[in-house]
């Protein structure tokens, strides 16, 4: 049954979407196709309902059901919409999410407010202009505006969600975000360096992770085992380097050092300890050797 209504919604998606696209321009349609694609539509709702239900009575959870009859990468999709709008309400209530007691977090979204605001102003500029130019159409008009102030509050979103979920640093790992779409934790464990260093060029390789604010990381962390950081659709992508930005560097590298050397204490043997160098790199390191003794005198 699950895969005839999965066939079915393949089917019927873009057909649906042609006859969008045939009325908004004016084309037009028998009633007899109006009549059989919302019928169509319509049983292919009560089709999904009643799996959702013969789940539920199997004993799934509604997340567990839901995730069985949608593919992924739809959820994923339909997630992060719904994060951005959910961040857009905290960016305006001024309440980031900045995790549970004892976490700290770090900003990242200072250095790209400008740009976004910009785009953000473009896409005004261009919901006035369309607005103009479509008032003799007004279907036409009313989609477009539905459009375009959606892409509004799109842009805003983005933007509100790296404002909302900073970088978390808590006792024993590193949870860096970046907008609606990135949510990667990192044991301190598995942290084997990081340096403070500024980039503005990244080359996509695979292992890597870069998160750039402004085209801009600044601090770069290599781990001893590779953590998982999925992509928007949820692909597998292992890294293995990770690379970041905070709107104060320094202070989420400092507090990186701490964390690392006091999570690290206890399983490092007497003669390690933490070296601090000016770029900022965590590697361990040999104390001084002790002294060679004075030879004995001869008698």
């Amino acid at each position: 049954m699950r895969r005839a209504t999965a066939f079915l919604t393949y089917a019927l998606l873009p057909a649906e979407f042609v006859l969008v696209v045939c009325l908004v321009a004016g084309v037009r349609i028998p009633p007899v196709v109006l009549h059989v694609s919302e019928a169509a539509v319509t049983l292919l709702l009560l089709a999904h309902g009643l799996a959702f239900l013969r789940l539920l009575r199997r004993g799934l959870t509604a997340r567990e059901a839901l995730h069985a009859l949608v593919p992924e990468p739809a959820l994923r999709l339909v997630g992060h919409e719904l994060r951005l709008m959910a961040s857009l309400g905290r960016w305006t209530v001024r309440r980031p999410d900045l995790g549970g007691p004892g976490a700290t977090a770090f900003p990242h979204a200072r250095d790209q407010a400008a740009l976004m605001y910009g785009f953000a102003f473009v896409c005004v500029v261009e919901t006035v202009g369309m607005s103009y130019l479509l008032a003799d159409w007004p279907v036409v008009h009313a989609v477009v505006l539905v459009l375009d102030v959606y892409t509004v509050l799109f842009v805003l979103g983005l933007h509100a969600a790296s404002a909302t979920r900073p970088h978390l640093l808590t006792g024993d790992a590193l949870r860096v975000r970046q907008a609606a779409h990135v949510d990667v934790t990192i044991p301190l464990e598995r942290i084997a360096a990081v340096r403070q260093e500024s980039l503005f060029s990244h080359e996509k390789k695979d292992g890597e992770l870069n998160l750039a604010v402004g085209s801009q990381t600044s601090l770069t962390l290599e781990l001893t085992e590779a953590v998982h950081a999925p992509r928007l659709l949820g692909a597998p992508r292992p890294v293995r380097v990770v690379r970041l930005h905070a709107d104060d560097a320094r202070a989420l590298h400092r507090a990186l050092r701490d964390a690392r050397a006091g999570h690290a204490a206890p399983h490092d043997t007497p003669h390690c300890a933490v070296r601090d160098r000016p770029e900022g790199s965590l590697t361990p390191g040999r104390t001084a050797p002790s002294p060679v003794p004075d030879p004995p005198a001869s008698a």
